[in-house]
């Protein structure tokens, strides 16, 4: 007599994903801070805040995902990274407000669970969320079967941090004359990759472990270096410094980017001579046939975030982050306008 389909027949093995708790738990206990109550398993991840620290604390909370960069992970198969693209997506986005990260929470959905591949990812995930000082409390790991092909997953993220309610940078006191300081990015970071691989994969057909002279290594390993994450690059400016904007470079590039944060009555100029575009930006440009515009408004360009300050403070900040080792550029000053982002210089010909 059958004792009929079981639910791992089906495609979901029940016993697959309790080992993939045991494999990942270690990494992430690893990122948990003091307020973090309880451990593994519990339905809601608990957190204390510890409100001596602030006045009138604000919770400022991101979410986002990794996109199509996934589709470099399942082609190299390789995913220790791709979890600090999730988590950078989503801390960066709120740091741009002020916000020290508390914790993460992510959703990886599979198409089949493979533990060891599950915790590879998570791993990444709990080491990004260490190095942004914030701790990993929650995620759901979902067997999916039918819905995605075997090898392929989905990941996302949800993010809080919080800051005292008169410390929110929110760009209403940027005013014409302050400058823009860029950060230099990791590299692409987690954007225009449907383009890329329109460009790498479709038009020239490129293998990922093709060698690329200009930049040293494979078009694989480039397209795969992890966003870059900022809290601890930037949490450590705003006691000292009077931020009055800050603009992390996603989706949208530039010219999509920066008007998000001006008030009425400002635009901004940006002079792309004044840094150094990484080799991979001038060779998609190049591969593709791309016009400059484009690629501002779809890359970062090195510069993946951006604050705006008053321009006596431009120097002394810009010093400091040297000593630190940072790489950081007087890139733009914001003029009277309204709203718009003016790129000059190089290749655009001013």
């Amino acid at each position: 007599m059958s004792d009929g389909l079981t639910y791992r027949q089906s495609g979901v093995d029940i016993d697959a994903g309790n080992r993939a708790v045991q494999l990942m738990k270690t990494h992430i206990q690893a990122t948990y801070r003091k307020e973090v109550l309880g451990d593994i398993g519990g339905f809601g991840g608990l957190f204390a805040l510890n409100m001596a620290k602030y006045k009138q604390p604000v919770l400022v909370s991101g979410t986002d995902g990794v996109g199509t960069k996934l589709r470099l992970a399942f082609m190299l198969d390789k995913h220790d990274t791709i979890g600090q693209d999730a988590v950078a997506m989503c801390v960066n986005d709120i740091l741009v407000q002020g916000a020290e990260p508390l914790f993460f929470l992510d959703y990886l959905a599979v198409g089949k669970l493979d533990p060891e591949k599950v915790a590879a990812i998570v791993s990444g995930v709990a080491a990004a969320c260490s190095e942004s000082g914030c701790s990993l409390i929650g995620g759901e790991t979902a067997e999916m079967a039918g819905f995605y092909e075997n090898g392929e997953y989905d990941i996302a993220g949800f993010a809080v941090g919080i800051v005292d309610k008169p410390r929110l940078i929110t760009g209403e006191h940027i005013v014409p004359g302050d400058v823009l300081i860029g950060i230099s990015s990791s590299g692409l970071h987690s954007n225009g990759y449907s383009l890329v691989r329109k460009i790498c994969f479709d038009l020239h057909k490129f293998s990922p472990n093709y060698y690329v002279e200009e930049l040293g290594h494979s078009l694989g390993e480039e397209l795969l270096i992890p966003t870059r994450l900022y809290p601890r690059v930037c949490l450590p400016l705003f006691d000292r410094y009077e931020i009055r904007g800050m603009v992390h470079i996603t989706g949208g590039g530039f010219y999509d980017n920066i008007p998000r944060v001006l008030p009425k009555g400002c635009s901004v100029t940006i002079d792309s001579t004044a840094w150094t575009q990484p080799a991979i930006f001038g060779l998609l440009q190049k591969w593709g046939g791309v016009a400059w515009s484009e690629m501002y408004r779809t890359f970062n360009m090195g510069i993946g975030m951006i604050m705006v300050v008053p321009a006596r403070q431009a120097d002394a900040l810009q010093l400091e982050m040297a000593e630190r080792g940072e790489t950081v550029h007087i890139i733009g000053q914001v003029t009277s306008g309204t709203g718009q982002v003016v790129i000059k210089g190089g290749v655009f010909g001013e």
